[in-house]
């Protein structure tokens, strides 16, 4: 068996995250060890009795030849920490997922990656902000991130490929999966000059507790972060806390103090976020200049 099949075979047990896996690899030393360890070792070192039952229920139920060639099938890419292809900025948060399924390609230029993140509802006016960041930071040779949300999100994306450049989608579910379903045809121009990137297994629906962990990966493969029009309890808010938490600097685009779709953005300019008036101003933060 390819040990792919025990990392994919992981990836689909509830109650075993990356935490709880890389104490396990730490322990059984292989991740096919640690999957065909006897619940009695896996008790000793402190795995719960639930999440055992999970595991062996997974052990009897998966075919992992048949999960694997699913996969190729599909024509996904999976990647796994100890992969040289796993992108070396997701790599080094502090809980980067032990599995990562690829539409498209990931490239090496992608280290040098900017999110570019905001509300679904967005103005005429942030929208035309997110589509002239992302233009300007593709042709300054940057990949621009983001989540294919409606809204500054897919603007971002859109406007990163009209430019010729890359661009790298996020998604809560799995990459066969797009939500929304309106941004089909949008993905498929992103699996031609970029990849749709997600943690969850194919198949996997776009529920609402899958979003704030996916926001995560948008952050942790990106330098840092552009809010450009956020709402108080928007979304774009909690990508950056973790971009904050991941060390990565994070940017804002100032909007007007009547709309309420710009209060989030403002307040974290008013917390610390890097006022963005340019793309000059994040190429010149991140030391990106000299890239272009």
């Amino acid at each position: 068996m390819d040990e792919l099949g025990y990392w994919v075979g992981f990836n689909k047990v509830i109650g075993i995250g990356p935490a709880r896996l890389r104490a396990l690899l730490d322990y059984f030393g292989t991740v096919e060890a640690a999957w065909q360890a006897a619940p009695a070792e896996l008790l000793e070192i402190g795995l719960d009795r639930r999440s055992i039952a999970n595991l062996t229920a997974a052990r009897k139920s998966l075919d992992l030849r048949a999960e694997l060639e699913r996969l190729r099938a599909a024509g996904v890419t999976v990647l796994t920490w100890d992969s040289p292809d796993y992108p070396i900025n997701l790599r080094n948060i502090h809980d980067p997922p032990p599995v990562i399924y690829v539409r498209g390609e990931l490239a090496p230029e992608d280290d040098w990656a900017v999110a570019v993140v905001g509300t679904r509802r967005a103005s005429v006016y942030g929208k035309e902000a997110a589509r002239q960041l992302a233009t300007d930071l593709v042709h300054n040779g940057v990949t621009v991130v983001s989540g294919l949300a409606a809204g500054i999100d897919s603007v971002a994306h859109q406007a990163a490929l009209d430019a010729g450049g890359r661009t790298v989608a996020v998604l809560g579910s799995g990459v066969d999966v797009i939500y929304p379903e309106q941004n089909q045809r949008l993905a498929s121009q992103i699996i031609q000059q970029g990849a749709l990137v997600s943690e969850y297994p194919l198949g996997t629906r776009p529920e609402r507790s899958n979003f704030p962990p996916r926001n995560r990966i948008i952050s942790g493969l990106s330098l840092g972060v552009i809010v450009v029009e956020a709402g108080a309890r928007s979304g774009a808010l909690i990508t950056a806390d973790f971009a904050a938490e991941q060390g990565r600097d994070v940017f804002a685009v100032p909007g007007s103090i009547f709309q309420r779709s710009c209060e989030g953005a403002n307040r974290l300019i008013q917390d610390g976020a890097r006022p963005v008036l340019s793309v000059t101003d994040v190429l010149e933060e991140l030391n990106l200049a000299q890239i272009s």
